[in-house]
């Protein structure tokens, strides 16, 4: 009744050939699964019904996570960022679908694993013929899906720089990407540092190989704004995770940086407008040195923007614009904190927003320490990552007649 789990794989240079041996393994521990009840039920938990139940055990508790894990952390999202017209309404009907799958199965997965438990070593010959029935027929049609559609459009659209970045991934999660041995590691480097995260994995190997896009002179716009909108728009249409948040670098008189992450409200030929405090640390910092740089980091399309250039408020009517367009609660906590300002406990800061409310009701006023700064821009680099760290770099530089210069940088 049980199936080896050793069998031949295809290649990580394969990725999707993989996806497929993968789908293929599942179905013979379904099979053996299926089998299970009437074996039971004829010959009580044996020593073939114990082997057949750990072989199952075997593969769904430590291989068909992973599987799961290829198709929803890189799959999925490359094929998203990468799909376009009918592929991404195709792609934006099936994933909730298969998301959902993967739940309903990881939970009917619980309750027959429990069963299988006892079987497997012999304890009891329970095993409900509803629940595996429902979890081969689930787990069936879900593969059935995934390889008439997913599959074929990662085939049809992926690039071979893009299989290989997915194959990477793949073997990384599995633990078997090659890293340096500590022998081959100078001896007066091995010095006690924190180099590890969880499971044992060294920070210096947490890398992947980028390779969904390039970027050439001859794909950017003349002007930058223009190019920074189309790879905004970009950004959206893949539904990039808050593709307006941006780094606000600043420095302070004694020229030590810092940063934060703040969200841009408005791009044009202008700069790029964000609001605060104008108390805050930024606020005062751009106050004394009036120059900054933004960083967009776009990870699912492997992408950055770097932005460097000076600082000047928005006008108090643009200010007042856009505070009168927020939520009243958010204009009430403009109000209420003296941002970056030290506070006993957050007690104290409920306190003073309560206050807040109670005196401006529904119709705060916005404060004079309160609205837009905009960068106008001097510097602006496009960055996309590409396979081995030969990442292309575009870069703006605005000329003395106001016009725009770009070239090509080395990675």
């Amino acid at each position: 009744m049980s199936n080896t789990l050793f069998d031949t794989a295809p290649d990580f240079n394969q990725p999707i050939a993989v996806l497929k041996h993968c789908h293929d393994r599942i179905r013979k521990q379904l099979t053996t699964l299926d089998k299970l009840p009437a074996h039971l039920a004829a010959h009580g938990a044996d020593l073939e019904a114990q082997k057949a139940a750990q072989a199952v055990l075997k593969y769904f508790n430590n291989a068909a996570h992973l599987h799961h894990d290829d198709e929803e952390q890189n799959l999925m999202p490359m094929l998203q960022a990468t799909a376009r017209d009918a592929d991404l309404a195709l792609l934006e009907d099936l994933v909730p679908g298969i998301l959902a799958d993967h739940a309903a199965m990881d939970q009917d997965w619980l309750q027959l694993q429990a069963q299988l438990d006892t079987i497997a070593t012999g304890a009891s010959a329970e095993l409900s013929s509803d629940n595996v029935r429902r979890f081969c027929d689930a787990y069936t049609a879900h593969m059935a899906r995934e390889e008439a559609n997913i599959a074929p459009m990662a085939k049809r659209l992926f690039s071979p720089e893009q299989m290989a970045q997915l194959g990477s991934a793949m073997q990384v999660r599995r633990g078997i990407a090659p890293a340096l041995p500590t022998s081959q590691v100078p001896e007066q480097q091995q010095v006690p540092v924190h180099n590890t995260v969880a499971d044992g994995v060294v920070l210096a190997d947490l890398r992947l190989d980028y390779g969904r896009a390039s970027l050439t002179e001859n794909d950017v716009a003349d002007d930058p704004i223009a190019q920074f909108g189309k790879w905004f728009d970009e950004a959206m249409h893949a539904k990039v995770n808050e593709p307006n948040a941006m780094s606000v670098a600043t420095v302070d008189a004694e020229g030590r940086p810092s940063s934060r992450i703040v969200l841009i409200k408005q791009f044009d030929a202008r700069g790029f407008t964000w609001y605060t405090n104008y108390a805050s640390q930024k606020g005062r910092q751009l106050g004394a040195n009036p120059h900054a740089a933004l960083l967009f980091f776009w990870s699912e399309l492997e992408r950055q923007v770097r932005i460097e250039g000076t600082v000047v408020k928005t006008s108090p009517e643009e200010s007042d614009k856009y505070f009168y367009s927020r939520p009243v609660k958010s204009q009430i906590s403009a109000i209420a904190s003296q941002q970056s300002a030290p506070i006993e406990n957050r007690e104290q800061m409920e306190v003073n927003y309560e206050a807040v409310a109670a005196a401006s009701g529904e119709h705060p006023v916005r404060p004079e320490h309160w609205g837009g700064y905009r960068l106008e821009p001097v510097r602006i680099e496009f960055w996309q990552g590409r396979r081995s760290r030969f990442h292309d770099r575009i870069v703006y530089v605005r000329q003395a007649d106001g016009s725009w210069a770009k070239e090509r940088l080395q990675p």
